[in-house]
């Protein structure tokens, strides 16, 4: 599990692909510091296996259903990624429950200046801006973020200083794609909802045969 709270800003050192996999190499510093083989490292808010870990790298394979379902496709050698470890037990809840598990790939539509801070629009599809919800959070390339409004079609965020310096965000341009993970309460309650209605409909249907 993650929080949401970027630790540094790693360089995709080198990208082996595959027809349906990459395996990447990621150049980081603070991450390094105390990872193992196998341990879970987000990458742009993708929950990742570290292995052949160094000094100054670690690699990770990407399987093809997270390249189809995030923006890690699109990656190039040089590109900057965020990173984050895993949550300690005795750590600071510093954002809110990020597993890691992508939700889908928006769209960035607008971009524009408010005193120190910048307000970033986001198009995204029916099936993630139902768990949007105003004042709600989000995680956006891994960095967890409240939303400040939402539409039919979008939504918006506001980045100030510090998120700026501390994560790729904003390198981002009008028309790029990031990635979007929904705050996973929703999800459990909508499915749990769901549960509740097939068992009462399934109910319904017993006492009917009973009378």
């Amino acid at each position: 599990m993650f929080t949401g709270i970027v630790e540094e800003i790693g360089t995709i050192k080198n990208i082996v692909k595959s027809r349906s996999s990459f395996k990447l190499t990621i150049k980081a510093k603070k991450v390094l510091t105390d990872i193992k083989l196998g341990d879970s490292i987000a990458v742009s808010g993708i929950c990742l296996t570290a292995e052949n870990i160094s000094t100054t790298t670690f690699a990770a394979d990407v399987m093809s259903e997270t390249l189809a379902r995030s923006s890690l496709n699109l990656l190039k050698q040089g590109d900057k990624v965020n990173l984050e470890r895993a949550m300690p037990i005795n750590g600071r809840f510093g954002g809110h429950i990020v597993s890691g598990h992508i939700d889908g790939v928006g769209t960035i539509t607008g971009r524009e200046e408010d005193g120190n801070a910048v307000w970033i629009k986001i198009k995204a599809d029916e099936n993630i801006l139902k768990y949007v919800v105003l004042k709600g959070s989000i995680a956006i390339d891994g960095i967890s973020l409240t939303i400040a409004h939402v539409d039919m079609e979008s939504f918006k965020v506001s980045i100030i200083p510090h998120t700026m310096s501390q994560t790729t965000l904003l390198d981002k341009s009008v028309g790029n794609n990031v990635n979007l993970e929904c705050d996973v309460v929703g999800k459990y309650i909508e499915k749990l909802i769901g549960f509740k209605s097939g068992s009462d409909a399934k109910e319904s249907v017993s006492c009917k045969k009973q009378k």
